[in-house]
């Protein structure tokens, strides 16, 4: 979930869970407590992991830089309950989608960095931070094999993405590599290098267009059958 500051309150956009739901999958929100007892206790009856984005941006001395003029909002809870989920992940080999800021968080909890503020720090960017209507497709990616390209139809080489961000990686982090670009070479998706592990990381918002857009839906569809392998495998580890 999100943590609203002025109000003191939990939550998160209604996108994320309709998504998971239509795909078949129950969605479960995690409130941002940073207790290891509570985040291990949710996560041992999970069978994957979705990352949302997040109104706020990673602390930046989690990757060893002080703050940028640039930089927004801060939440230190929202920071210790992701890095906590993704430790119990790994630990569980949980698959994982990471969304937005869910990527960034990936990458910096793997050891990588960001850009704390594309428009001040890249020369020549798109935009990307496109506004409303938010399900818009504003700009193109080019994408290279892995998960990713095999959503996107036959022959294709890229697809257009919607945008709402003004950080992104910079250094990828361990066992995590590249596999699409903006055209001003803004990574805008990760995915885990080890065959073992179902882990994708994509820069935009595919619960805002899945409805609309094959590669978005694609994307939960993928996550949603990640969830069916991981429960059959918890059910036989369990029946012995």
């Amino acid at each position: 979930m999100r943590l609203e500051l002025e109000t003191d309150r939990f939550y998160l956009g209604r996108d994320y869970s309709e998504a998971v739901e239509a795909m078949g999958c129950t969605p479960v929100h995690i409130a941002l407590i940073p207790s290891e007892e509570y985040i291990s206790s949710v996560v041992e009856s999970l069978d994957a992991i979705l990352l949302p984005g997040s109104d706020s941006d990673v602390d930046p001395a989690l990757f060893g830089e002080p703050p940028h003029p640039k930089l927004g909002r801060v939440v230190p809870e929202k920071d210790a309950v992701d890095r906590m989920i993704l430790d119990r992940a790994e630990e569980h080999n949980l698959p994982i989608l990471a969304i937005c800021f869910g990527m960034q968080a990936l990458n910096v909890h793997r050891g990588g960095s960001l850009i704390q503020d594309i428009n001040s720090e890249i020369k020549e960017p798109v935009k990307h931070e496109q506004g409303i209507p938010r399900d818009r497709n504003s700009h193109s990616i080019a994408v290279e094999k892995g998960i990713l390209a095999g959503f996107l139809p036959e022959g294709a080489k890229g697809c257009k993405v919607n945008s709402h961000h003004h950080q992104a990686i910079r250094n990828i982090g361990a066992n995590l590599k590249a596999t699409a670009w903006a055209p001003d070479g803004i990574v805008e998706c990760i995915e885990d290098t080890r065959p073992d592990r179902n882990v994708l990381g994509v820069q935009w918002h595919p619960e805002l267009s899945w409805k609309a857009d094959s590669v978005s839906s694609s994307i939960f569809r993928w996550f949603a059958e990640c969830c069916g392998r991981s429960q059959s495998s918890r059910a036989s580890l369990a029946a012995g």
